[in-house]
């Protein structure tokens, strides 16, 4: 692919939308993250914390942000990536992650686009907000 069809701003660099979470994905992130706080995954404490029932890592939903990133950019083309959490994600939500291009620009002799990223879920409450810089290669322009 060349690199002559610049993206413009506003232009919807990727999205992904997701399966309704599961307590399997949250125990699986649990396992491999070692986030082991048991409000994520055992309900008697998340009952005995005022919750009705577990919810989602954080970092579970900025990882899916990082799967749409590395899936539309090599990972050697990023240069930022950065996250805000907004909401609890839920047991069942069906998170669509979308990176829109934000700004295109040079820097240390390469083309770079900054991306806003979000994290919606089914109902269009936002989850988590972000932006990500990526360098622009023949690969994801």
């Amino acid at each position: 692919m060349s690199l002559a069809p610049a993206r413009a701003i506003g232009d919807i660099f990727a999205t992904l939308e997701l399966p309704p979470v599961t307590r399997t994905q949250l125990a699986l992130y649990a396992g491999a993250s070692g986030d082991h706080n048991p409000i994520h995954i055992d309900i008697d404490f998340a009952h005995a914390a005022g919750e009705k029932d577990v919810f989602a890592q954080g970092m579970f939903v900025m990882a899916s942000l990082g799967r749409l990133l590395t899936a539309n950019a090599p990972l050697t083309a990023l240069r930022a990536f950065s996250t805000r959490f907004l909401a609890m994600t839920r047991l069942g939500d069906r998170l669509t992650l979308t990176a829109t291009v934000a700004e295109l620009f040079e820097a240390d002799g390469e083309r770079r686009v900054r991306l806003d990223l979000a994290v919606r879920d089914q109902t269009g409450e936002q989850k988590l907000s972000g932006a990500a810089i990526l360098a622009l290669t023949s690969q994801n322009c």
